[in-house]
């Protein structure tokens, strides 16, 4: 009798916590679906007049001082993604006006022409809007943290059509080396009800038609020696990201200055450049060069200067666009040199980078099926690994956490830019440690 009453505790615990999940899981997934359909439409409704009014880049500096005023008077100054990471990390709380502070900001950038892309938004309003639904269900600390995760994957999932990707990617992008088994269903829930009601808004997936030659020994190596160079641009650009905006803060550490001396910095350089090409996401950028075969080799460079301009002056978005368009770019250009058709080498440097600067080589496979299907899967899950292990502990998050050597099976537990593996490891090799003895 004891048995099955231990029994019938342990079906009733498990099937409260089931339906605990199921029901904030699409509560969540539905706010997000909503919110993150709008924002994708009026990402794109600013996208198109920015095409039609060019003028309205010049008023880039004025969009950046409405942006700093209203982070300013909702009070979430300096907040982004990284606050994010924070609250599932330490639980920190999160404020309700980081979501129309970074919903106005990210239309406001991408409608007056600075370089950035949108998934810093989505993780910033799925965290917000996952947070503030735990309060109404009176979640506990740990509950809390793992609805986050709901809101960053339902919010990724709205945006880029992709519920797979986006699941694993919210559940490892925390804590790189360990997955958050029991937020799986929550989070895949939410990004599947998301995706829904993305789809039956009109908001279409990001898909692209691209050509995956057969498997072959030689093919498999080509794409090892691109994902290495691949390696190398991401590094590239998530140095460069670091050191600009710690740059800017330091010698314009007024905010309303750094902004608009900023925004003319980016009219100036696109003025320079005499093409609009680098500013907003640059998806059409992106599909040329994956399904054309088409991208100025210049173009991964520039569009790293002008992200790392546009985001350190105050100008909101993301960085994961950004470094979709720096992998095409450069996958497109260098993919040939390595024997390589350029269409394939785009989409093989757009996973790429996208793996090295957030460090989520599983999370960028299931990105990579999503976006051109599964033909490619062997290639793209190697360049995945290749990158993964050569970008060192660069990244685009700096609360982002990695709990094991990328070198040899050791727990080392640090944060991303803090860290290089080979200081770390020359102090085990006996010479030297000899020589720090003497």
């Amino acid at each position: 009798m004891d048995h099955v009453k231990r029994l019938a505790r342990a079906v009733w615990l498990y099937g409260a916590a089931l339906g605990k999940w199921l029901l904030l899981a699409a509560v969540t997934g539905i706010v997000c679906g909503y919110i993150g359909s709008a924002f994708h439409i009026g990402v794109g409704w600013a996208t198109e007049l920015r095409g039609t009014h060019p003028w309205l880049l010049w008023c880039l500096p004025l969009a950046g001082l409405v942006i700093v005023a209203f982070y300013k008077y909702t009070g979430v100054t300096g907040q982004g993604t990284n606050d994010i990471i924070d609250a599932v990390h330490i639980g920190k709380p999160l404020s309700f006006f980081l979501l129309p502070a970074i919903f106005l900001g990210t239309v406001l950038t991408h409608l007056c022409g600075g370089s950035a892309g949108r998934e810093g938004a989505a993780l910033q309003m799925g965290g917000t809007i996952g947070f503030q639904v735990s309060r109404l269900f009176h979640m506990d600390d740990r509950d809390k943290r793992t609805a986050v995760l709901c809101g960053m994957a339902a919010f990724f999932s709205a945006l880029f059509g992709t519920p797979m990707a986006a699941t694993v990617f919210a559940i490892m992008v925390i804590s790189v080396g360990t997955f958050y088994h029991s937020a799986f269903i929550p989070c895949f829930t939410a990004a599947l009800t998301a995706y829904g009601i993305s789809l039956w808004l009109g908001v279409e997936p990001t898909r692209f038609t691209v050509a995956i030659p057969g498997v072959e020994p030689d093919d498999l190596l080509r794409v090892a020696v691109l994902a290495a160079l691949c390696a190398w641009v991401s590094a590239i650009f998530c140095n460069v990201l670091h050191l600009v905006e710690h740059q800017m803060a330091k010698r314009l550490p007024n905010p309303w200055l750094r902004v608009v001396i900023g925004g003319f910095a980016v009219v100036a350089l696109t003025l320079l450049c005499g093409t609009t090409d680098y500013n907003g996401a640059g998806m059409a950028v992106i599909t040329a060069a994956v399904e054309e075969g088409t991208a100025r080799p210049e173009a991964f460079l520039l569009k790293i200067l002008f992200t790392a301009v546009t985001l350190a002056a105050g100008f909101k978005g993301g960085e994961v666009v950004p470094s979709f368009f720096i992998g095409a770019t450069f996958g497109c250009v260098a993919g040939p040199l390595v024997g390589l058709p350029a269409g394939f080498g785009a989409a093989v440097g757009l996973v790429s980078v996208f793996c090295g600067a957030t460090n989520c080589p599983v999370a960028s496979t299931f990105l990579a099926l999503e976006l051109f299907g599964g033909d490619g899967l062997l290639f793209f899950a190697l360049a995945c690994g290749v990158i993964y292990m050569l970008s060192g502990y660069n990244g685009l998050y700096s609360s982002q956490t990695i709990l094991y050597s990328k070198l040899k099976a050791r727990y080392i537990n640090v944060h991303t830019n803090a860290h290089h593996e080979i200081d770390s490891s020359i102090e085990h090799l006996p010479e030297v440690q000899g020589s720090l003895k003497d």
